[in-house]
């Protein structure tokens, strides 16, 4: 989708003419030259067949019961830097890459080739000018590239030949013919000798035509889709092409699954989703066609694998990728496929590969004695190390998936600071993993320390005293670090968030000590949530009426809402117009809303094992689970979202105490992912 749609973020303007082509070579790249890239964590996803998870046969198939299939997913090495919006196609050598947006969402021109199993990235050349939103397909010894654009769409057809199945590098696209109308976020794909273009927006109207070239210079329409769309996850398989999901007139997500027959000049419905999609990519691997990640409703991205089976038509899950991602480009290199960039939870820019493999596994042989499968257990719900604030018994502490304790502090080894470690409410990673921030809520104070020394690197308030003057704070609440060094935190008891710099100046203050109302940034209604965007701007909840608000900060209101809960904590974004809250009561609930105040999703049990009581904090994991404090019932805990159940928990259910396993009320939560990641608040220091 181009700029000219005003549900996207503003993009770079479009240069017209030889001129800006000319610029744009100049600008070409795509990715910044970085040598010495390390790999990322692995994460495996093993998804038996049949059934949800399924990949290949069914349960009732004697072969299945033999032996299974399933899809292996892992993050590759990562790109030096982010890119969505792509287009890809499969060369022997590799993935090329081609245009797309980079991480400030302006267009580029760069093409470049994933090296395959060495994941090295190098420089193939460059599009005439800088676009995204285009397709490509690989037709006659050339890489084709059909439209896309920059503020406009366009309608020119580019060429890269190939040399030795690879885009020799400094090679420059050059135009070799027109599409009949302008024509972006349009899918692309090869059948035979011709290539076939589907969908697409002409930057006024969605298209249904399905176009087939033989050279990229003439078109022949040959069938029309029953459901236009933009941003279809497109794969062809047995001479057959399917359309899956896309974006529809009204901006929503549809589940259509279309067939094009070329042979019969005929397309139709076949099939349904499970849920809407767009923005997804398709693969076809071994018989079946693999639906990856996409839009969900509310433009939140997904991490769920469909596949699908075009005999039966059939869709069943096929697990998850190691995390959601849409707008990026997927292509098959022989028994692989790979999944480049895109954009994750918030909108973020993503820079990962993830590579599918299908992967058959005999099963072991049976014990006489009936001994344990060996079949593998589910995947953990998190990857990396959780920090818990584990606010009644004043102490910080690190723990893994499997529930062991990697860390305390204090302890006899990370003794505490002057004044003491009392009341920590949240706690956050910062600086890769390599320091923590805390606001000890009650000891008027934020420290930052070295992790995992344990070291007081800096601090602001004084311990134990309440005050409104500068260097006093009244019950901080979530103190964040920005990338710019300064610290943010909502001043609870003085009704005012402040932004306090390195050196313990504050450039920055909403709301009056002496206004305890709403009235968006002058005064604010006891404030309890100050969490960075990733424009630089402030998502504020107000405990007083229940509102949300969005200021940036120079100190302008964005936009306000009031929710119909009764206590909102700690509000997060995970979406284009969507975010997640908890409502901190009893029965406490966890919600999703817009910037209407639309209530989207919501999870309030009432009684028994999945009531929260209190819950003061709510994130979303990368798989898609949601993790929230449940402070009076003094765990936390991971919840599934579609199933609505608890998966994990730290903590014994309404039993506090500092034994093993035990927690006195938790107040706050991090997650560290690999590579130092903190995948909760990407923008943050």
């Amino acid at each position: 989708m181009l700029a000219v749609d005003e549900r996207r973020p503003k993009r770079a303007r479009h240069e017209g003419g030889r001129a800006a082509r000319a610029r744009a070579r100049r600008r070409r790249r795509l990715l910044p030259p970085i040598a010495g890239l390390g790999i990322l964590a692995v994460t495996v996803l093993a998804l038996q067949a049949g059934g949800s998870g399924s990949s290949g046969g069914s349960a009732a198939d004697p072969a299945a019961a033999a032996s299974r299939t399933v899809l292996v997913a892992r993050a590759a090495k990562p790109l030096p830097a982010p890119v969505s919006n792509e287009s890809a196609v499969g060369l022997a050598g590799g993935p090329l890459i081609l245009g797309g947006l980079d991480e400030g969402e302006a267009s580029v021109s760069g093409v470049f080739q994933l090296g395959g199993a060495s994941g090295g990235l190098r420089e193939a050349g460059a599009l005439e000018a800088p676009l995204h939103d285009a397709a490509a397909a690989l037709l006659g010894g050339r890489v084709l590239v059909f439209g896309g654009g920059q503020e406009t769409s366009e309608d020119t057809v580019q060429a890269l030949p190939l040399s030795g199945g690879r885009v020799a590098a400094g090679t420059m696209a050059t135009a070799v013919g027109h599409l009949p109308t302008p024509r972006s976020d349009l899918s692309a794909v090869t059948v035979g000798k011709r290539a076939y273009v589907l969908g697409g927006y002409d930057g006024t109207n969605l298209l249904d035509s399905v176009l087939a070239t033989g050279d990229g210079s003439s078109f022949t329409q040959v069938a029309t889709l029953p459901e236009p769309g933009r941003y279809l996850a497109v794969a062809a398989l047995g001479g057959r092409i399917y359309a899956f999901g896309g974006e529809t007139a009204s901006g929503g997500a549809s589940d259509a699954i279309q067939e094009v027959n070329p042979a019969s000049s005929k397309a139709r419905v076949v099939g349904r989703l499970p849920r809407p999609l767009s923005h997804a990519a398709a693969v076809a691997l071994g018989g079946s066609i693999y639906v990856l990640g996409g839009e969900a409703a509310g433009g939140e991205p997904s991490d769920r694998i469909w596949r699908f089976d075009p005999g039966s038509g059939k869709v069943v899950a096929a697990g998850r990728l190691p995390s959601p991602a849409a707008a990026g480009a997927a292509a098959a290199v022989g028994s692989t496929a790979y999944l480049i960039g895109g954009k994750g939870s918030g909108g973020a820019p993503l820079a990962g590969v993830i590579e599918l493999r299908l992967h058959t596994i005999k099963p072991a042989p049976s014990k006489p004695q009936g001994g344990a499968s060996a079949a593998a257990g589910p995947p953990p719900p998190f990857e990396g190390r959780l920090l818990i604030a584990d606010r009644g018994n004043n102490r910080l502490l690190v723990v893994n998936a499997q529930k062991k304790v990697l860390w305390r502090f204090p302890s006899r080894a990370h003794p505490a600071p002057p004044g003491g470690f009392y009341f920590p409410d949240d706690a956050f990673f910062t600086h890769g993993g390599t320091q923590i921030i805390s606001n000890e809520e009650q000891n008027e104070r934020i420290v930052q320390l070295g992790f995992p020394s344990g070291k007081l690197l800096w601090s602001y308030g004084h311990p134990g005293v309440t005050g409104s003057e500068p260097g006093y704070l009244h019950e901080p609440d979530d103190a964040y670090l920005w990338r710019d060094g300064t610290v943010s935190v909502a001043d609870a008891q003085n009704c005012r968030v402040l932004i306090v710099s390195h050196a313990k100046k504050v450039l920055h203050e909403f709301g009056e000590p002496a206004r305890c109302e709403h009235e968006p940034p002058r005064a604010l209604g006891s404030p309890n949530g100050d969490t960075p965007l990733r424009d630089g701007n402030l998502l504020i909840s107000e405990v007083n009426g229940s509102y949300i608000d969005e200021v940036t900060r120079a100190g302008k209101l964005v936009w306000s809402v009031q929710l119909p809960i009764a206590y909102p904590s700690d509000p997060q974004q995970i979406g284009r117009d969507r975010y997640l809250v908890a409502d901190y009561t009893t029965p406490g609930g966890l919600f999703e809303f817009n910037r209407a105040g639309k209530i989207l999703w919501s999870y309030q049990p009432s009684s028994g094992r999945g009531m929260l009581d209190h819950p003061s904090l709510v994130e979303r994991f990368p798989n898609g689970d949601l993790a929230v404090n449940d402070d009076y019932r003094h765990r936390v805990a991971i919840i599934d979202p579609h199933t609505r159940r608890i998966v994990w928990q730290y903590g014994r259910t309404d039993s506090p105490g500092r034994g093993p396993g035990q927690l006195n009320t938790p107040d706050g939560f991090d997650l560290l992912g690999p590579e130092g990641t903190t995948p909760t608040h990407p923008y943050t220091g």
